[in-house]
C-alpha cells in the first residue's frame, strides 16, 4: 500500500503508542499537519516553540514515556534548542520532529532554512535528516528506542518538506513498519550495558559492609531507571542514609527516617555535611554536579566511591570511583541488595554512632525562616508550606529556577516519586509554565501547580493561553518580589549590594489582568491570612488554568548556601542559627 511521507510519519507515531504531540505548524512541516486531522493523537497547539519542547519534558517527567513536539524549519526548529539543551542535560526521552526545506534546496539558504542537524548535535543525543520518505518508519523506529533506553534523552528527526507532501512524488512510499531486529541491526554500535558486573558488585557490597559512615547518593537516574522502590529496599535492608539530588526528589521519601533531603549549594546542612563527612559515597544514578559537591578539590575527602551510572562516561568523569558500575540502576541497585544481603551480617558496621551524628545535625540546623515583626509581610516559605499542606500527597510540582526553585525543593515534602518536574542542569528559565502543562496532559487526573518567580513567569506565561484553550487546568503560583531574585541575592552577599539589572517592578506587568486576559482565574495574594483562602479556592477549580500572585518579601533570602568557589565545609546556614560548622 503506497501512502506518502506525512502519512507515514503520522502512522508511525501511533505506532509507537503516541497520543499526544506538543507543536506548532509552518511552512516545512506543513503536509505532516493535513493527516492529523484523521489521526487519534492529541495535537496541542503551543504559542511559542519553546513552550512545545518544554511541555514534552514536563510529560516526560511526569509519566516517564517519551514526550513528542513537533515545530517547523528555521526559526521553529532555533527555538526548540533551549528545550532540547534542558532535556539533555536532565537525560530526558523527547523526540522532536522538525519540518526541512524540501531536499533539492538544501544548502542554498532557502527561506527559513538552517542546518538543524548541526545546531542541534550538542544538545541530542542523536539527530539525523531523512532524505527519502521509504526512510521515515525506520528513523522514528529508531527515534524512540534511543530516547528510552540506555541513558534517556531527546533525539531529533529532521524531516524536508518534499518527502513529506503528497503533491510531491518524493513523498511516495510503501508501507512498512520495522521490527525489533530491524532496529537492532540499524544501530550496530548501540548497545546499552543494562546490568552490573558481578564481581563490581561483590566489591561494592563488601565496601558497604565496612563503611562506618555511609551515605546513598541518590541522583535522578534512580527515576529515569524507575528504581525508587528498588532503592528503598537498599536503604531499609542496610540503614544507610540517603540525600537526594535537586533531580532526584521523590526518588525517597521525604518523610522517611533515612532521608537526610537535598544536598547541594543550597541543600539543608545535615545533607551536606554528611556527604562532606562520610567515608563511602554511593552515588546512585547522580553525577557528581558541580552544585553538589561545591570546590571538588575539598568534596568528601574521606569517601571511597561506589558509582553506579548507565552511562559510562559519567564514570570518573568529576571524581574516580573505588567501585565504578556500568548498568541500569534499577538492575544494579537489586544485584546490590542481594549481594549485601548474602554477607554475614556480624560483618557489618553498626551504623547507630553515624545514626546519631545525623540526627543531632538535623535537631541544630533544621531549615528556618523568620516571621516578619508585624507579620503582615509575606514569606515565601510559609507560602510554600501552606501550598504543600493544603494540596493532594500526590501533587505534581513543577519549578522554575531560581529562589522560588530552591525554596521548593526545601520545603514541599516529595513522599511519591514522579512528582517533581524541574530543570536541573541548564536552569532554564521559563521552564515551569509549559512543563506544568505538558505534565498535566500526561497526568490529567492529578493536581499540577507550577510554582514560578516573576522573572520566569514573563519568559513564557504566554502558553496559559495554550491551557485556557486546550482545556488544561494548571495552577500557578507565582512568587513576586520583584526581582530576578538569585542573582540579586549573590548580589547582596557578593557584590557590596551594588544591585545590577535585577529590579522588576512588583506592578508592571499586573499578572492578575495578564492573566485574566489569557483565559484564567487569578487572586493577588499580599498577606499571610490570605493565603490559605487563596490556595483552597485554586485547588477547587479544576475547569481551567489558575493563577495566584504572592507579592512576597523581596528580601528574603534561600539559606543554607555553600558559596561559590568554597567547598562544602564552608556552607552559610541562615544568621538566625550561628555559623555553619562540623
Amino acid at each position: 500500500m503506497n501512502i506518502s511521507g506525512g502519512e507515514a510519519l503520522i502512522r508511525s507515531l501511533e505506532l509507537e503508542g503516541v497520543e499526544v504531540i506538543f507543536g506548532l505548524p509552518g511552512g516545512a512541516i506543513l503536509p505532516v499537519y493535513d493527516p492529523i486531522i484523521d489521526s487519534p493523537i492529541r495535537h496541542v497547539l503551543v504559542r511559542h516553540e519553546q513552550g512545545a519542547g518544554h511541555m514534552a519534558e514536563g510529560f516526560a517527567h511526569a509519566t516517564g514515556r517519551p514526550g513528542v513536539a513537533m515545530v517547523t524549519s528555521g526559526p521553529g526548529a532555533t527555538n526548540i534548542v533551549t528545550p532540547l539543551a534542558d532535556a539533555y542535560m536532565d537525560s530526558v526521552p523527547m523526540v522532536c520532529i522538525t519540518g526541512q526545506v524540501p531536499t533539492p534546496s538544501i544548502g542554498t539558504d532557502a527561506f527559513q532554512e538552517c542546518d538543524t542537524v548541526g545546531i542541534t548535535r550538542g544538545v541530542t543525543k542523536h539527530n539525523e535528516l531523512v532524505t527519502r520518505a521509504e526512510d521515515i518508519p525506520l528513523a522514528i523506529r529508531q527515534a524512540f528506542h534511543i530516547a528510552t533506553t540506555g541513558r534517556p534523552g531527546p533525539v531529533l528527526v529532521d524531516i524536508p518538506k518534499d518527502i513529506v507532501d503528497p503533491m510531491n512524488p518524493n513523498s511516495d512510499m510503501s508501507w512498512y513498519w520495522p521490527s525489533d531486529a530491524d532496529v537492532s541491526s540499524s544501530l550496530p554500535g548501540y548497545k546499552p550495558t543494562m546490568k552490573g558486573h558481578p564481581r563490581k558488585i561483590k566489591d561494592a557490597a563488601e565496601l558497604i559492609a565496612r563503611a562506618e559512615r555511609p551515605v546513598l547518593y541518590a541522583g535522578g537516574g534512580i527515576l529515569k531507571a524507575r528504581a525508587a522502590e528498588a532503592l528503598l529496599e537498599l536503604a531499609e535492608m542496610t540503614g544507610i542514609p540517603v540525600v537526594t539530588t535537586l533531580m532526584a526528589r521523590g526518588a525517597f521519601p521525604d518523610d522517611h527516617e533515612l532521608c537526610l533531603g537535598m544536598p547541594g549549594m543550597h541543600g539543608n546542612y545535615t545533607a551536606v555535611t554528611a556527604m562532606q563527612r562520610s567515608d563511602l559515597l554511593i552515588a546512585l544514578g547522580s553525577r557528581f554536579d558541580d552544585r553538589v559537591t561545591g570546590k571538588l578539590d575539598g568534596f568528601a575527602p574521606e569517601a571511597k566511591i561506589i558509582h553506579v551510572d548507565i552511562d559510562p562516561a559519567e564514570l570518573g568523569k568529576v571524581r574516580r570511583p573505588d567501585v565504578p558500575i556500568v548498568g541500569d540502576c534499577r538492575l544494579v541497585i537489586e544485584e546490590l541488595t542481594r549481594a549485601v544481603a548474602a554477607l554475614d551480617p556480624e560483618r557489618r558496621v553498626d551504623l547507630t554512632p553515624w545514626r546519631q551524628t545525623l540526627s543531632g545535625w538535623q535537631e541544630r540546623y533544621p531549615l528556618v525562616y523568620e516571621q516578619s515583626d508585624d507579620g503582615n509581610l509575606l514569606k515565601p516559605q510559609y507560602v510554600l508550606e501552606q501550598l504543600r499542606d493544603r494540596s493532594p500527597s500526590d501533587t505534581i510540582v513543577a519549578s522554575g529556577v531560581g529562589q522560588h526553585q530552591m525554596w521548593t525543593s526545601q520545603y514541599w515534602r516529595f513522599n511519591h516519586p514522579y512528582t517533581w518536574v524541574n530543570s536541573g542542569g541548564l536552569g532554564t528559565m521559563g521552564f515551569s509554565v509549559p512543563a506544568a502543562i505538558g505534565a498535566k496532559v500526561g497526568c490529567p487526573d492529578r493536581t499540577v501547580w507550577a510554582i514560578d518567580g516573576d522573572g520566569c513567569f514573563q519568559m513564557t506565561a504566554q502558553e496559559l493561553v495554550t491551557a485556557a484553550t486546550e482545556r488544561i487546568p494548571v495552577k500557578i503560583a507565582i512568587l513576586n518580589n520583584a526581582y530576578l531574585g538569585m542573582v540579586r541575592q549573590w548580589q547582596e552577599m557578593f557584590y557590596e549590594e551594588r544591585y545590577s539589572e535585577v529590579y522588576l517592578s512588583p506592578d508592571l506587568p499586573d499578572y492578575v489582568k495578564w492573566s485574566e486576559a489569557m483565559g484564567c482565574i487569578a487572586l493577588r495574594v499580599e498577606s499571610p491570612d490570605e493565603v490559605g483562602p487563596a490556595i483552597d479556592k485554586a485547588n477547587e477549580i479544576d475547569d481551567r488554568p489558575v493563577v495566584l500572585e504572592f507579592r512576597t518579601d523581596s528580601g528574603e533570602k534561600v539559606f543554607p548556601m555553600v558559596p561559590s568557589g568554597k567547598t562544602n565545609d564552608e556552607i552559610v546556614v541562615d544568621p538566625v542559627q550561628g555559623e555553619g560548622g562540623r
